[in-house]
């Protein structure tokens, strides 16, 4: 933005740089055209006052001579008359001489003429090759013009067209990023998610659903995992919400914290994970993994894209642990206090909490980025438009510029130009 100050009323207003560059392109042009006008002005000055100025100076030469020639003849009568006994052969002779000398002078005069007339033609037609490579000029720069003005629009409509496809990929990976579902439940969803790679990532585990309604509620799917000596690895108890767009009534997600919870107590389970599609323009849930223990002990929230990360993180986090949770075994077995040992597994679990905190914080920055470059190559594609408005504004003036135009209010230039069509008129005739 520049900062512009009116020279009549001194009042500053602010101009972009499309503004302000066809604003100086205005002035310009005027400039032009003014500068044009008063060349031409000047030159058909010139050529008249040239033209006044040798008729002056031959019609003065030309009296003058004329004076003297009849003072000379008076004289020469005045003598011959006083020289009547001159013989007749002396006055023939002067009467030749006077005859050829009169016959000089004219001769003198009609080359004076000629020469005169000669030389105007050339300052004319000089004039006139000015004006005409004043026109090619005006016609190369407007060619030119015209082209650097394509040019540019396809460079910018190249760049709108990379713009928008780029636009297009960030929405499609955020939409990737938000929902994989496509017609299909979204227990069909996580089920399907986890066969995938249950063979190479999760071989030992089991994950099905809960068929156990005996304290008349039960979860939608269990993950459990357990090592060769039948040690519990990880237990994960699953619940999945989901709700057409056409529903009338929203339910929310902690609506559901209370059951899920009993849930994983009855069941023994040591985490307990809602994979929700409710609430979909919540920031807090769409930012990725939710930590809601302040709440309900070990319980999270995802969205089904961090379904398989969450069953990860948490299964690496309880294979860490693992050597503790044998040793914590085999002290049990052997009637050993393990109070060493619990307090060395709160610990761990402590700090995995707040790796988990840390990677949830890199989650909802990512997102927000994202966010953030859609907005930005919005604007920058909105600017580009205005741009090549501006642009197309520019070439239809240069397209709309014509010689009538420039000619108008100028009958110099008018006369001209009507002359030079009615000799080429008269030339094809």
């Amino acid at each position: 933005m520049k900062d512009i100050v009116c020279p009549k009323c001194q009042s500053v207003f602010n101009l972009d740089q499309a503004g302000f560059a066809e604003i100086l392109k205005q002035v310009r042009n005027n400039e032009f055209e003014q500068d044009l006008k008063e060349r031409l002005d000047a030159a058909e000055n010139e050529k008249k006052a040239a033209l006044a100025l040798a008729n002056a100076e031959l019609k003065n030469h030309y009296e003058a001579q004329l004076s003297q020639k009849e003072q000379e003849n008076a004289l020469l009568r005045a003598e011959a008359e006083n020289k009547v006994r001159e013989s007749l052969l002396e006055k023939e002779k002067q009467l030749i001489e006077l005859q050829g000398q009169l016959q000089a002078a004219e001769t003198e005069k009609s080359l004076a003429v000629t020469q005169a007339i000669s030389q105007l033609e050339k300052e004319r037609d000089a004039l006139k090759n000015t004006l005409t490579t004043k026109d090619l000029e005006k016609q190369n720069l407007e060619s030119n013009l015209r082209q650097q003005m394509q040019a540019e629009e396809t460079r910018l409509l190249g760049i709108i067209q990379y713009k928008e496809e780029e636009i297009k990929q960030v929405k499609d990976m955020k939409m990737k990023l938000s929902t994989k579902m496509v017609g299909e439940s979204l227990e069909l969803h996580c089920e399907n998610e986890f066969n995938k790679i249950r063979s190479a990532a999760f071989p030992k585990a089991e994950f099905s659903k809960d068929n156990n309604a005996s304290s008349g509620s039960k979860g939608d799917y269990i993950y459990r995992e357990y090592d060769e000596n039948k040690v519990e690895i990880l237990s994960i108890m699953f619940e999945m919400k989901n709700e057409s767009e056409g529903t009338s009534s929203k339910k929310k997600n902690e609506e559901f914290f209370k059951e899920l919870d009993k849930d994983r107590r009855e069941k023994k389970c040591e985490y307990a994970v809602l994979v929700t599609m409710l609430e979909a323009d919540s920031d807090l849930y769409n930012a990725g993994i939710v930590d809601v223990s302040y709440r309900y002990d070990k319980m999270y929230v995802i969205r089904p894209q961090f379904f398989i990360p969450m069953i990860t993180l948490l299964r690496n986090a309880a294979l860490n642990s693992l050597s503790y949770k044998q040793e914590l075994a085999k002290v049990r077995n052997q009637n050993v206090d393990i109070t060493g040992f619990e307090e060395r597994l709160s610990n761990f679990q402590e700090g995995f909490s707040k790796n988990y905190l840390s990677a949830s914080a890199h989650f909802e920055q990512a997102i927000k980025e994202i966010d953030a470059s859609i907005a930005k190559m919005n604007k920058v594609k909105s600017e580009l438009l205005i741009s090549a408005n501006q642009l197309r504004l520019a070439n239809d003036k240069a397209q709309d510029l014509t010689i009538k135009k420039l000619t108008y209010n100028n009958p110099t230039m008018k006369a001209k130009f009507e002359e030079e069509r009615n000799r080429d008129n008269t030339e094809n005739d």
